[in-house]
């Protein structure tokens, strides 16, 4: 009896993280699409560089305050702060629609679900700890970052498309460590309280960032630009 009920738990629990999840997917799909639409508030983006990297320091601000403020803030709050992070995303995100056609988007979104899918189902089911392998690709993660920063000056085609290769393995892996990671840190026995609230938000932000970030490297490796 005990075991199944933490089974139901923990179902429930990761019910919440990926409904999260899904939502916020959902409104940095929308924004994205919409902001692309309407040319009073794409062109500012596209033309004003100040204003485009407002909301890249807006994004990382709010990733930044939830990760290390959580534990002090109500559930609600949490919740607010993660769904305008999503919508942030969805005005820089507008951009894809920008470069990419319509079906490589499609294709791309697809792709990323069925991974993201594949490798949640490994993570939640595997015996394995993948700490160490996680650890790894964090490690090979902040690599990744600093040749793409580098690459921003030297604009090395070999070099992007090698970071885009990369970059999906890192996030693949990442996927499978986090999903993991996410089920063992459910505290059981706190179901409905603001932590478990809390705690599913988190989670949905990770995983939320696993998808749009191997999305993107999806994206430039397969996607058919618009202008080449």
């Amino acid at each position: 009896m005990e075991t199944n009920y933490v089974i139901t738990e923990q179902n429930n629990y990761l019910t919440k993280v990926y409904g999260w999840m899904a939502v916020a997917l959902s409104i940095t799909g929308i924004i994205a699409y919409f902001t692309y639409l309407n040319s009073a508030i794409f062109q500012p983006l596209l033309q004003n560089n100040i204003f485009f990297y407002g909301l890249l320091i807006a994004q990382f601000a709010c990733v930044a305050y939830l990760s290390s403020a959580v534990k002090r803030m109500s559930a609600k709050m949490a919740s607010l702060v993660f769904i305008l992070y999503a919508v942030l995303n969805g005005f820089t995100f507008s951009f894809i629609f920008q470069l990419f056609t319509g079906d490589s988007i499609a294709t791309s979104v697809l792709v990323t679900a069925g991974t993201f899918a594949v490798m949640s189902v490994v993570g939640y089911t595997t015996k394995t700890d993948l700490t160490k392998i996680g650890n790894f690709a964090f490690m090979a993660l902040v690599g990744l970052i600093i040749l793409t920063l580098t690459n921003l000056f030297l604009h090395n085609e070999v070099i992007f498309q090698f970071s885009n290769y990369v970059g999906v393995l890192i996030f693949i892996v990442l996927l499978a460590h986090d999903t993991q990671k996410i089920k063992q840190l459910n505290v059981i026995g706190n179901e409905g309280t603001d932590e478990n609230k809390k705690e599913a938000i988190m989670g949905a932000l990770t995983l939320y960032l696993d998808f749009i970030n191997l999305f993107q490297y999806f994206i430039n490796l397969f996607g058919d630009r618009k202008y080449q």
